[in-house]
Protein backbone atom coordinates (compact mmCIF):
# COMPACT_ATOMS: atom_id res chain seq x y z
CA UNK A 1 0.00 0.00 0.00
CA UNK A 2 1.52 3.31 -1.08
CA UNK A 3 0.53 6.50 0.68
CA UNK A 4 1.43 10.10 0.03
CA UNK A 5 3.04 10.85 3.38
CA UNK A 6 2.98 14.61 2.85
CA UNK A 7 -0.83 14.46 3.20
CA UNK A 8 -0.73 12.69 6.57
CA UNK A 9 -1.27 14.90 9.59
CA UNK A 10 0.46 13.86 12.81
CA UNK A 11 -1.07 14.61 16.18
CA UNK A 12 1.07 15.82 19.05
CA UNK A 13 0.65 12.34 20.59
CA UNK A 14 1.93 10.75 17.34
CA UNK A 15 4.98 12.98 17.51
CA UNK A 16 5.58 12.14 21.18
CA UNK A 17 5.47 8.41 20.42
CA UNK A 18 7.85 8.84 17.46
CA UNK A 19 10.24 10.81 19.64
CA UNK A 20 10.04 8.21 22.41
CA UNK A 21 10.96 5.22 20.25
CA UNK A 22 13.98 6.79 18.55
CA UNK A 23 16.44 6.43 21.38
CA UNK A 24 17.62 3.46 23.34
CA UNK A 25 14.81 1.27 24.57
CA UNK A 26 14.92 0.95 28.36
CA UNK A 27 16.35 -2.37 29.49
CA UNK A 28 13.63 -3.43 31.90
CA UNK A 29 10.71 -5.82 32.18
CA UNK A 30 8.17 -3.40 30.62
CA UNK A 31 9.98 -0.85 28.41
CA UNK A 32 6.79 0.38 26.73
CA UNK A 33 5.25 1.09 30.11
CA UNK A 34 8.27 3.17 31.07
CA UNK A 35 8.24 5.13 27.79
CA UNK A 36 4.48 5.63 28.07
CA UNK A 37 4.81 6.97 31.61
CA UNK A 38 7.38 9.51 30.42
CA UNK A 39 4.82 11.05 28.05
CA UNK A 40 1.88 10.65 30.42
CA UNK A 41 -0.14 7.83 28.86
CA UNK A 42 -0.84 4.18 29.60
CA UNK A 43 1.23 1.34 28.23
CA UNK A 44 -1.82 0.09 26.32
CA UNK A 45 -2.39 3.49 24.70
CA UNK A 46 1.30 3.70 23.82
CA UNK A 47 1.23 0.28 22.12
CA UNK A 48 -2.03 1.00 20.31
CA UNK A 49 -0.67 4.33 19.03
CA UNK A 50 2.56 2.63 17.94
CA UNK A 51 0.53 0.05 16.00
CA UNK A 52 -1.55 2.85 14.45
CA UNK A 53 1.62 4.62 13.27
CA UNK A 54 2.71 1.39 11.63
CA UNK A 55 -0.74 0.67 10.12
CA UNK A 56 -0.87 4.20 8.64
CA UNK A 57 2.54 3.73 7.02
CA UNK A 58 4.19 6.46 9.08
CA UNK A 59 6.73 4.04 10.52
CA UNK A 60 7.86 1.02 8.52
CA UNK A 61 9.47 -1.05 11.19
CA UNK A 62 10.66 -0.99 14.73
CA UNK A 63 13.71 -2.99 15.67
CA UNK A 64 17.16 -3.24 17.10
CA UNK A 65 20.22 -1.74 15.45
CA UNK A 66 23.35 -3.86 15.50
CA UNK A 67 26.69 -2.08 15.82
CA UNK A 68 28.28 -4.15 13.08
CA UNK A 69 31.88 -3.25 13.93
CA UNK A 70 31.48 -4.73 17.42
CA UNK A 71 30.13 -7.96 15.92
CA UNK A 72 33.09 -8.61 13.61
CA UNK A 73 31.94 -6.78 10.47
CA UNK A 74 34.83 -4.34 10.32
CA UNK A 75 34.91 -3.64 6.58
CA UNK A 76 32.30 -1.50 4.86
CA UNK A 77 32.02 -0.70 1.18
CA UNK A 78 29.66 1.48 -0.79
CA UNK A 79 29.28 -0.16 -4.17
CA UNK A 80 28.18 2.08 -7.01
CA UNK A 81 26.55 0.15 -9.87
CA UNK A 82 25.60 1.05 -13.44
CA UNK A 83 22.25 -0.63 -13.98
CA UNK A 84 20.07 -0.41 -17.09
CA UNK A 85 17.04 1.69 -16.06
CA UNK A 86 14.59 -0.91 -17.36
CA UNK A 87 16.07 -3.44 -14.90
CA UNK A 88 16.84 -1.18 -11.94
CA UNK A 89 13.81 -2.10 -9.80
CA UNK A 90 14.36 -5.83 -10.26
CA UNK A 91 18.12 -5.58 -9.69
CA UNK A 92 17.63 -3.28 -6.71
CA UNK A 93 15.20 -5.71 -5.12
CA UNK A 94 17.56 -8.64 -5.70
CA UNK A 95 20.45 -6.76 -4.10
CA UNK A 96 18.32 -5.43 -1.24
CA UNK A 97 17.40 -9.00 -0.27
CA UNK A 98 21.05 -9.94 0.24
CA UNK A 99 21.83 -10.41 3.94
CA UNK A 100 25.12 -8.53 3.35
CA UNK A 101 23.40 -5.33 2.19
CA UNK A 102 22.18 -2.78 4.75
CA UNK A 103 21.26 0.00 2.30
CA UNK A 104 20.21 0.01 -1.33
CA UNK A 105 19.41 3.26 -3.16
CA UNK A 106 18.64 4.37 -6.70
CA UNK A 107 20.13 7.74 -7.62
CA UNK A 108 20.30 9.76 -10.82
CA UNK A 109 23.46 9.31 -12.84
CA UNK A 110 25.37 12.17 -14.47
CA UNK A 111 27.77 12.39 -17.41
CA UNK A 112 30.65 12.60 -14.93
CA UNK A 113 29.38 9.79 -12.66
CA UNK A 114 27.29 7.17 -14.51
CA UNK A 115 26.35 5.08 -11.46
CA UNK A 116 22.66 4.87 -10.57
CA UNK A 117 22.34 2.16 -7.90
CA UNK A 118 24.20 2.11 -4.59
CA UNK A 119 24.54 -0.64 -2.02
CA UNK A 120 26.27 -0.69 1.34
CA UNK A 121 28.08 -3.96 2.01
CA UNK A 122 29.37 -5.05 5.40
CA UNK A 123 31.99 -7.77 5.69
CA UNK A 124 34.65 -9.21 7.92
CA UNK A 125 37.43 -7.90 5.62
CA UNK A 126 37.94 -5.90 2.42
CA UNK A 127 38.35 -9.16 0.50
CA UNK A 128 35.07 -10.38 1.98
CA UNK A 129 33.31 -7.24 0.70
CA UNK A 130 34.88 -7.73 -2.75
CA UNK A 131 33.64 -11.35 -2.85
CA UNK A 132 30.14 -10.20 -1.88
CA UNK A 133 30.16 -7.54 -4.63
CA UNK A 134 31.34 -10.09 -7.20
CA UNK A 135 28.60 -12.49 -6.07
CA UNK A 136 25.99 -9.74 -6.47
CA UNK A 137 27.40 -8.98 -9.91
CA UNK A 138 27.10 -12.61 -10.98
CA UNK A 139 23.61 -12.94 -9.48
CA UNK A 140 22.26 -9.82 -11.22
CA UNK A 141 24.35 -9.73 -14.40
CA UNK A 142 25.48 -6.16 -13.58
CA UNK A 143 29.17 -5.99 -14.43
CA UNK A 144 29.96 -2.27 -14.18
CA UNK A 145 30.57 -1.18 -10.61
CA UNK A 146 33.00 0.60 -8.31
CA UNK A 147 33.76 -0.47 -4.76
CA UNK A 148 34.38 2.44 -2.40
CA UNK A 149 35.73 1.25 0.95
CA UNK A 150 35.07 3.22 4.12
CA UNK A 151 38.26 4.68 5.50
CA UNK A 152 36.94 6.12 8.74
CA UNK A 153 33.54 6.71 10.32
CA UNK A 154 33.08 10.43 10.88
CA UNK A 155 29.47 10.43 12.02
CA UNK A 156 26.85 7.79 12.44
CA UNK A 157 23.58 8.86 13.97
CA UNK A 158 20.00 8.43 13.00
CA UNK A 159 17.76 11.37 12.33
CA UNK A 160 15.93 12.50 15.46
CA UNK A 161 12.35 13.62 14.87
CA UNK A 162 10.58 15.77 17.51
CA UNK A 163 13.38 15.44 20.12
CA UNK A 164 11.91 18.09 22.43
CA UNK A 165 8.59 16.25 22.91
CA UNK A 166 9.77 13.52 25.28
CA UNK A 167 10.50 14.65 28.81
CA UNK A 168 13.78 13.54 30.34
CA UNK A 169 13.55 10.61 32.72
CA UNK A 170 13.64 11.48 36.40
CA UNK A 171 16.15 9.81 38.70
CA UNK A 172 13.41 7.44 39.94
CA UNK A 173 12.47 6.49 36.37
CA UNK A 174 16.08 5.90 35.37
CA UNK A 175 16.44 3.22 38.04
CA UNK A 176 13.27 1.28 37.08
Amino acid sequence: MTKELSNIKLSNRDKQIIAAIQGDIPVCKRPYEKMARQIGISEQEFCEQLQSLNDRGIIRRFGATLKHQKSGYVSNAMVAWIVDEKNIVNVGQMMAHSPHISHCYRRNSTNEWPYNLYTMIHGTSDSDCKKIALGLSQMTGVTQFEILFSQRELKKTSMKYYPDLVPKATENEQSL
